[in-house]
């Protein structure tokens, strides 16, 4: 017995090891210096960081079918092509089974990340155009106007994926993106202001920009339908020691000024996101039964009155815990709802919804589809059977019926009355004279 529980044991510390097992493509290795404070922290919750160069000829995601990482880090806008067995393709099909992508990029960024930015949504502007604002730039800018300062209110109203939203302004010098509008699945984190633009700062603006005011997306994101996620950034300087430690003092405007950027905390909290640390929901248990029963049935009567319970948990902190809102909801359905309710929050992350079936039998589904932006898409079905009334069951007497009770028993009354007078009458026959 001791054996197969360390067994199970080992097994889960393995699950947990490749949950964090992450792998870092850059374009030359002083990345890892430049950027050391994001790696780092990174290194702090537990990841384990394996830096290869992106054009390296031994690059491999997966062995005998099993992926080695789980997450994937790109930091390479230069590399014209990966190498080994990665290309755009195998890394779309990692994200299609489940991986995560955090990747980076800037103005020089070439085809193969417009390929996987095309892939995920996302569209970058064409090779050597940035970000330019005239009117909201750093003053450590180089005269180009590209090192933009950005507030905070331009973030996605999402504290799951951002974080707390009193950071301080942001710093950004990259290239800008415009998301796919028929693609429901892509978020804009971080927007430009109304002034910025995207376009090659070295060339006359001859004509229309790429991207204009706040539909220059600055860094966008992803969750697909298996929960994968992706974040795709237009700047690597984003996630840079310097741009972390960067004091901030914008020229023009309300003259922002701050001793430093709120870059590392967002860059954390990115992480945290796309690597499954926050927003992530499960299913902890489901119980649905008769109203004053406690045993759950496959089977309803129509117009039975049904308790359905819920336990939800969302991971925190490393733990899982009771999860906490208001619109969860709750469909009962065959082919289309017939009962749509929201729950109602109890103890310990229970919903519940005390329900009347239907008068219309079949087989029916208990659906919980709560997909709300930042969280993991939670879906849960449970299959029942509902039949009509057997015969015992039905009311003997409707009060709706009653005027027909009434002309039957009247009927009943007024035939024996007839056949009591056609018996027992006697009609006097009149006399004869010769009586």
């Amino acid at each position: 017995m001791n054996i197969y529980l360390l067994f199970g044991i080992v097994l889960c510390c393995s699950a947990a090891q490749a949950e964090q097992e992450t792998l870092v493509l850059v374009d030359n290795l002083n990345v890892r210096e430049t950027h050391s404070q994001f790696f780092k922290s990174l290194q702090d919750r537990g990841y384990t960081l394996t830096y290869k160069l992106a054009d390296d000829a031994n690059l491999v995601l997966a062995k005998y079918g099993q992926y080695l990482y789980k997450n994937l880090i790109i930091f390479a806008p230069s590399v014209i092509e990966f190498g080994g067995q990665i290309d755009a393709e195998a890394i779309t099909k990692f994200i299609d089974d489940g991986g995560n992508l955090l990747m980076a990029g800037n103005s020089v960024a070439g085809d193969v990340y417009r390929e996987i930015a095309s892939e995920c949504g996302f569209e970058m502007d064409e090779e050597s155009a940035a970000v330019i604002d005239h009117f909201n730039y750093d003053a450590n800018d180089d005269g180009e106007h590209t090192r933009i300062v950005v507030s905070p209110k331009n973030l996605i109203n999402s504290p799951t994926i951002v974080g707390p939203q009193n950071l301080q302004p942001l710093l950004f010098e990259g290239t800008g993106l415009i998301l796919d509008k028929d693609n429901n699945l892509v978020l804009p984190i971080l927007t430009a202001d109304s002034t910025a633009y995207s376009y090659n700062p070295k060339s006359q603006v001859k004509e229309y920009p790429h991207a204009v005011g706040r539909k220059t997306v600055l860094i966008a994101a992803l969750q697909a339908r298996n929960n994968a996620r992706i974040v795709f950034s237009g700047s690597l300087f984003f996630f840079s020691d310097e741009a972390f430690n960067s004091a901030i003092s914008k020229v023009h405007g309300d003259k922002v000024k701050s001793s430093k950027s709120g870059n590392k905390d967002l860059a954390v909290h990115l992480s945290q996101w796309a690597f499954g640390e926050r927003g992530r929901l499960r299913v902890r248990s489901v119980r649905h039964h008769r109203q004053g029963e406690k045993e759950s049935t496959t089977t309803y009567t129509i117009t039975d009155t049904v308790v359905y319970r819920i336990e939800i948990e969302e991971l925190k902190n490393g733990k899982w815990q009771p999860f906490d809102a208001n619109d969860v909801q709750l469909e009962f359905v065959r082919i289309d709802p017939f009962i749509r309710t929201t729950l109602k929050r109890q103890p310990n992350g229970a919903y519940e919804a005390v329900f009347k079936v239907p008068d219309v039998w079949g087989v029916y589904q208990f659906k919980i589809d709560y997909d709300r932006v930042g969280y993991t898409r939670l879906y849960h079905s449970t299959q029942v059977s509902v039949r009509p009334l057997q015969h015992t069951q039905y009311e003997r007497f409707i009060p709706s019926a009653y005027p027909y009770y009434v002309s039957a028993f009247s009927m009943m009354v007024g035939v024996f009355l007839f056949s009591f007078v056609f018996l027992y009458y006697k009609e006097d026959t009149p006399k004869t004279k010769s009586e």
